[in-house]
């Protein structure tokens, strides 16, 4: 099956293989205030496909991105698993890399400067890039060199004009949101040192297909990664894929390093190129480049939805009362597509108070302070925030003390 003429945006191959199709829905991140809940949303369509030359995955919509990042919802800082990740990271590269006050880190999308910031308490020299306007000053009244634009490689070229050239360069979850996709990475290129690293984190692919985490798919999401796909694009751009680590954050990530090309390449960790690799090799035996591994997914989409919905219809027929917990991206994708709102949910709790006071995209629930789950004590609790399960059920002790259960969908629909 076909999906748009659009072609491939890293390798420009036309065939693309449509994987699955959620039809129209609403940008994942643009809550609405209260007087906004009368005015008609903007929707886009939302379809999945695959490529056959270079095996990324990607969406055929491109959203603007001045529509969808400059003013942005999302802080990185609210997560203690992403501010744990972060320092780990960050630990870890300065003393493989030796950095001292003498070398320069930069991170591309820096948000609040949740990452950088572990660097700057250790006396090495950064720098932010962040494109949204009221994240990257919250960034900057927190001490963190800031520069407020979306990253490119007329950016880069002039940083590098001006000698800084990065020792290490960051893009946490940013290169799967761009749609000038190469200028991003011939960017990274330019400002790097002949001997500097770049690293990328990035939801993984195989994670989202084995895990049916569709509610990873929205309009910022606009590729998902393999090693395979990153090293082909990487190689476009005389970058090379010298490590790579597979993490458990946000439901399956990719950590991959990469170096130039023409420089001196020096593996981050002792038997890196072995995990490279060992990696590409496993990503062709599950079938990467094969078009049969992902054909199913939308039949277990669909698997999922009747489950769920058969849950819910059965709590509400017993007088029970259902919340939801997390404002996400992945809750606007997930609430839209399953066709759940407030037919079966009550609202919606979010510990971020940028959140909190605004409706969700689409389903016009309420958001609320956390606080309220022991206000009004809701029998069951929707976890949308899955991905941060662990983290947030030990927040909420008090809520599960006193008998309150969480629905996790994903990677298995549970109860606990």
């Amino acid at each position: 099956m076909r999906a748009s003429p659009a072609t491939c945006r890293s390798c420009d191959c036309g065939d693309l293989a449509l994987i699955l199709s959620l039809g129209k829905l609403p940008l994942a991140n643009r809550l609405l205030a209260q007087e906004q809940l009368g005015s008609p949303e903007p929707t886009y369509p939302l379809d999945l496909v695959f490529c056959p030359g270079c095996s990324l995955v990607q969406i055929t919509e491109t959203v603007p991105a001045e529509e969808l990042f400059r003013e942005y919802v999302y802080f990185s800082s609210f997560s203690d698993t992403v501010l744990e990740n972060a320092a780990n990271v960050a630990g870890h590269l300065i003393v493989r890399r030796r950095l001292d006050s003498s070398s320069l880190v930069v991170e591309i999308a820096s948000n609040d400067g949740y990452l950088l910031k572990n660097y700057q308490h250790r006396g090495v020299p950064i720098l932010g890039i962040e494109p949204a306007s009221n994240i990257a000053a919250v960034a900057q009244q927190r001490g963190i060199p800031t520069i407020n634009e979306f990253f490119n490689d007329e950016l880069a070229r002039g940083l590098s004009e001006q000698s800084q050239q990065a020792d290490v360069i960051h893009a946490n979850n940013v290169v799967a949101h761009v749609a000038d996709l190469h200028g991003v990475v011939a960017g990274i290129r330019t400002l790097l040192k002949p001997d500097g690293i770049g690293v990328i984190e990035n939801h993984y692919v195989k994670a989202l297909i084995d895990n049916v985490e569709f509610d990873s798919i929205y309009h910022e999401h606009l590729c998902y990664f393999s090693a395979t796909s990153f090293a082909h694009l990487f190689a476009q751009h005389g970058l090379t894929l010298v490590d790579v680590e597979q993490l458990p954050i946000h439901g399956g990530s990719l950590r991959v390093f990469f170096q130039r090309t023409d420089g001196p390449c020096s593996l981050l960790a002792a038997g890196g190129s072995n995990r490279v690799e060992q990696l590409l090799t496993e990503e062709i035996g599950w079938g990467v480049k094969d078009f049969g591994f992902y054909q199913d997914f939308g039949l277990r989409v669909d698997e999922l939805r009747q489950e769920l919905i058969d849950l819910l219809l059965r709590i509400k027929r017993e007088g029970r009362s259902i919340a939801v917990y997390g404002a996400s991206a992945k809750s606007t994708t997930f609430l839209n597509t399953f066709g759940i709102g407030s037919n079966m949910l009550d609202y919606v709790v979010d510990r971020s108070p940028v959140k909190q006071g605004r409706y969700t995209p689409g389903t016009h629930l309420p958001i609320l302070g956390t606080e309220r789950l022991l206000e009004t004590q809701p029998d069951y609790v929707l976890l949308l925030t899955w991905n941060f399960a662990d983290e947030i059920m030990a927040q909420q002790r008090e809520y599960r003390r006193r008998g309150g259960q969480f629905i996790v969908p994903i990677p298995v629909l549970k109860i606990v």
